[in-house]
């Protein structure tokens, strides 16, 4: 029992790790095509700044899915249950 309970700490942490991992290298690349486009056009600077700000807060919210899936499994496993004693 005492085994699964490290795998699952271990999941919840790749879940957490990769997926922060995940949306800062989309932030990052957005904001280096943000900067880039802007710099070639930059009479449409706030209309890409807008879109950028909503694509960032959607890249940070699969994030935060990611994140509530860990503690979800974390602290209310539903698999436990079905483990045999």
């Amino acid at each position: 029992m005492e085994n699964v309970l490290g795998l699952v700490a271990l999941a919840c942490g790749l879940i957490v790790g990769l997926g922060a991992i995940g949306a800062s290298i989309g932030i990052a690349l957005m904001g280096g095509k943000f900067l880039e486009s802007s710099a070639r056009q930059p009479e449409l600077m706030n209309e890409l700044q807008t879109k950028m700000f909503i694509l960032a807060g959607l890249i940070d919210a699969a994030f935060l899915i990611g994140v509530a899936i860990a503690l979800l499994f974390a602290f209310a496993n539903p698999f436990i249950a079905a483990l045999p004693k």
